[in-house]
């Protein structure tokens, strides 16, 4: 049986090799093969990992799940909503549970250590990326032709009446449109890869021993640390109810996530996804 500790460095390494193939390319296409090739890899080290710790006997030191605090940005700041969305969906498909501080400016990440590795590395890579096709979306003013429904309300008659209009997006309306729907399409491409892997890993005719029952352990060790550990009170809701519904500008943030490929950073250890600035209007 391979060595738990042995297979989160190999990882790592192979993740990073993408990282540094998908810098090289300018095709959409080779862009999308590295981005599932990393999300594919990552699976399967983790399904490794899950068997390895199933057969690891009671006086070994059994590998447990983890809460680990994941900064997002600085009070304040605009954008955070969204930065926090990417994170938690890139969190999904990675079997990473998380709470959302108030702010917005922390993630409170449940899971084991090699798996919120994964998702810091693929956060710090695909932020970049949703920062910059943002910033080049409301810089190029494609955002003008953009509308959000707005309530007005104006007299008739001696009487308040309303109704709905279309009004120009702001830049900072837009903006959040955008990377809401780059966050929601990365997240779905993800989880895609996700279930494929899973799929072959428990199908009848490639299974190995037990693979399944320690899938199925390992979601039932994460489950009962997040219920004993999170100290949260409701659900995140996401960033939705703070920005108005842009149809023009979510169409180019899922068009840029359907295109996003990782490879902004050339190292993986200690990247965590705070930036400097990018979400503002």
């Amino acid at each position: 049986m391979t060595s738990p500790n042995a297979v989160p460095d190999r990882m790592l390494t192979r993740i990073g090799g993408l990282l540094r193939k998908a810098e090289a390319t300018d095709n959409e296409h080779e862009a999308e093969a590295f981005l599932a090739a990393a999300q594919r890899l990552a699976t399967r080290s983790s399904i490794d990992l899950a068997v390895a710790r199933a057969h690891i006997a009671g006086r070994e030191r059994r590998p447990t799940p983890v809460q680990r605090v994941v900064p997002i940005g600085e009070p304040g700041k605009k954008g955070l909503r969204t930065y926090v969305q990417l994170f938690v969906a890139i969190a999904q498909a990675n079997d990473v549970r998380c709470d959302v501080a108030r702010t917005s400016t922390q993630v409170y990440a449940y899971g084991f250590d090699t798996d919120i590795d994964t998702c810091e590395a693929l956060y710090a890579s695909l932020l970049v990326q949703m920062v910059r096709a943002s910033d080049h979306y409301i810089k190029s003013g494609q955002y003008r032709s953009a509308t959000v429904e707005k309530v007005v309300s104006e007299k008739r008659w001696g009487r308040t009446v309303q109704r709905r209009v279309q009004a120009p997006a702001a830049p900072v309306t837009a903006r959040l449109n955008f990377q809401m729907a780059f966050a929601a399409r990365i997240g779905r491409r993800l989880a895609e890869v996700k279930s494929e892997v899973e799929a072959e890993a428990v199908a009848p005719e490639t299974a190995s021993a037990g693979t399944a029952l320690a899938l199925r352990d390992k979601e039932l060790e994460l489950t009962d640390f997040y219920t004993r550990t999170s100290e949260a009170r409701g659900t995140w809701r996401g960033p939705q109810a703070s920005a108005g519904h842009s149809a023009a500008a979510r169409r180019a943030g899922d068009r840029a996530g359907q295109a996003a490929r990782l490879g902004t950073s050339p190292e993986l250890g200690g990247v965590r996804g705070q930036l400097s600035s990018g979400a503002g209007g």
